[in-house]
């Protein structure tokens, strides 16, 4: 899938390889920016049942 968008990029090899990075980087903040805090809402990761061991 990747090799196939990078081949359907249009411009040379720096201009696919500088898009390719751009996209990478909007993927990653849309991630943290919405799906992850969503998630962490949704799943309640924060929470746990079992105590804390003291030795």
């Amino acid at each position: 899938m990747y090799a196939w968008i990078f081949r359907n990029l249009p411009g040379p090899l720096w201009l696919r390889i500088l898009t390719s990075l751009l996209l990478v980087a909007a993927a990653l903040f849309l991630m943290v920016r919405f799906l992850f805090p969503w998630l962490a809402e949704v799943t309640h990761a924060g929470e746990n049942t079992v105590g804390m061991l003291l030795l």
